[in-house]
């Protein structure tokens, strides 16, 4: 009796053994996604545009079914904009085939200076896939008005000449051109690429 007792308590505790280990491997499955990102659940899409680039017209519309990561920044930027591209670089590549189904749009605050040619060649410095687009001033600040973006122009040094202050958040817009989340700047890039991750599913 106490030998079957035994046995049953040692088949008990390999059972609780094995629901635990399944538990531990199922639940955070089953988990909702915690995103780093602020969520936005606007039924609206995101509104479209059309700027130019090194390689012509460009318009929001022409990345329907890829993840837009919207960027404002410059090609003169001393510190915000390099630090920014580089952590999205960092995440995308991280992603590996998966970074085909992502485009990183960079909408220049300094039209004055950044032409589409100097925008290109700045952006793919960080990943060959980045798209620098460009207008008039006007245009431009349509566009930043729409997505909520502030830019200012001030004095800097005789070096630098002037610099421009901006809104440095990186807007997701998803596959069917909704505006899904916003990264503050700082997001380090592990925490991009899971969001990212998540909504490429």
């Amino acid at each position: 009796m106490l030998k079957n007792k035994r046995w049953t308590f040692i088949i008990g505790l390999l059972a609780g053994m094995g629901m635990a280990v399944v538990a531990v491997v199922t639940l955070p499955r089953l988990q909702p996604h915690t995103f780093y990102g602020t969520v936005l659940q606007s039924p609206d899409k995101a509104p479209d545009f059309e700027l130019d680039t090194a390689s012509g017209t460009v318009s929001l519309e022409d990345f329907r079914g890829k993840i837009v990561l919207l960027y404002f920044g410059y090609t003169f930027c001393p510190d915000i904009c390099p630090a920014t591209l580089a952590e999205i670089s960092k995440a995308i590549t991280s992603l590996g085939k998966k970074a085909d189904e992502i485009q990183l749009m960079m909408i220049s605050v300094d039209p004055g200076r950044d032409t589409p040619e100097m925008l290109r060649d700045y952006v793919t410095h960080f990943h060959p896939s980045f798209l620098g687009a460009t207008g008039t001033e006007e245009e431009i600040a349509q566009v930043a008005t729409m997505y909520g973006i502030f830019f200012e122009k001030h004095e800097g040094t005789e070096a630098t000449g002037y610099l421009v202050d901006h809104t440095a958040t990186v807007m997701v817009i998803d596959q069917e051109g909704h505006l899904k989340l916003v990264f503050p700047f700082g997001a380090p890039a592990q925490e991009i690429a899971d969001d990212l991750a998540f909504l490429l599913k």
